[in-house]
């Protein structure tokens, strides 16, 4: 099999300068507050994206994937702007965007680049900032802009919010850039400081299984965007900073002044940072059914308050719990992806048989299963 450096010497006729790789990543707990400046607990997976990118003598931009092989987006740094270029290159258009936004010191140049995703599209676990992420580290070196880990990810969250359009939190950018094996992240999303918490399940005799239920979803739409625009108004109408400055007890107390839509929304959003602290809790102590309950407790607020689940997703979460489960729950921004189960390793065959068995009885696309301890984050290769 070719490496991407010679698959990239065959697309371009010139070898590359630099290939870097970052992963995707799965959230533990911690869904769709990293927009409220909420605590979240993901971990780096195993699956990556590489990309590899040489600098060209003109101003030119030109972009293939190993996965798309009939595709080539091709641009230049003049031509630049939010929503341009095709859907699938605008996530490394907005990077180079981004960086040339910075300042006139850049000085960037044209650029070849090919990507190779392995990240499981569409399946929430992040390929969007694994690709991101993959394509800042590898310029950072290449242009020597000596931009911290943090600065990167701050750099790639615009990219996606204000090139792709897709108003995202920073939680998977920064997972992305700053994972490391055999931890999840404690990450304060709302000044990037983090702390390692030990998520080392396999001597307990666990396994995390992850459930891809091929509901591919798409989130540049408006589901994301007006569930966001909700958690905005609660600030607004409690009058805080943010709902991390509200505590649970304060949040019922002053329910009463949000409508019926804005309440349920921001109490998803405030209940789970809450979960966010319960779960680094019972990790540390080791107490795994407890943190399964975290889990059942997580998805039906995101399935009933923030509604965002769907029933691909429904069914993989309530068959695994129906099979001996300690918990589970949808993972990503929703509306398809992936779930996730924390179970018994010798348990795994018949959950996933389960799993499989009432997807084809309800219709559904045939699910995927694998699993991925925590690991490093975006990397340097050559």
């Amino acid at each position: 099999m070719e490496t991407l450096a010679q698959q990239f010497s065959s697309y371009f006729s010139i070898a590359p300068d630099v290939i870097a790789q970052a992963p995707g990543r799965v959230n533990l707990i911690g869904e769709h507050i990293d927009y409220s400046d909420g605590y979240v607990l993901p971990f780096a997976i195993k699956d990556v994206t590489m990309v590899a990118i040489s600098r060209r003598d003109d101003r030119e931009i030109h972009i293939r994937s190993i996965q798309r092989p009939g595709d080539l987006n091709l641009t230049s740094l003049d031509e630049l702007s939010p929503q341009t270029g095709q859907i699938w290159a605008r996530y490394p258009l907005g990077v180079i965007w981004a960086i040339a936004g910075l300042d006139d010191q850049h000085h960037l140049t044209g650029l070849n680049i090919l990507i190779d995703g392995k990240v499981p599209l569409g399946a929430g676990l992040s390929s969007s900032a694994a690709l991101e992420c993959s394509i800042a580290t590898a310029l950072n070196e290449l242009f020597d802009l000596n931009l911290s880990l943090t600065e990167l990810a701050w750099l790639t969250q615009r990219a996606e919010n204000d090139y792709v359009g897709m108003p995202c939190g920073i939680m998977d950018q920064s997972i992305s850039l700053m994972g490391k094996a055999g931890s999840a992240l404690l990450l304060d999303t709302r000044d990037l400081s983090t702390e390692a918490i030990p998520f080392e399940i396999a001597s307990a005799g666990l396994e995390l299984l992850i459930i891809d239920t091929q509901a591919h979803h798409a989130l540049v739409d408006g589901g994301y965007a007006e569930r966001r625009a909700s958690c905005e108004k609660a600030v607004a109408d409690l009058g805080i900073t943010s709902l991390r400055d509200i505590s649970v007890d304060d949040f019922y107390a002053q329910g009463t002044l949000l409508d019926q839509t804005t309440f349920i929304r921001a109490r998803h959003a405030v209940t789970e940072m809450q979960r966010v602290l319960d779960a680094v809790a019972v990790l540390k102590a080791r107490d795994f059914i407890s943190l399964g309950k975290l889990l059942n407790q997580s998805h039906a607020s995101l399935r009933d308050d923030y509604t965002v689940s769907c029933p691909e997703l429904d069914l993989a979460v309530s068959v695994s719990q129906s099979q001996g489960a300690l918990g589970a729950r949808m993972v990503g921004g929703g509306f398809g992806g992936s779930a996730i189960a924390l179970i018994k390793v010798e348990s795994a065959p018949k959950i996933r048989e389960a799993i499989t068995t009432a997807f084809a009885k309800h219709g559904f696309t045939s699910p995927r299963f694998f699993n991925s301890l925590p690991s490093d984050g975006a990397k340097i290769l050559h």
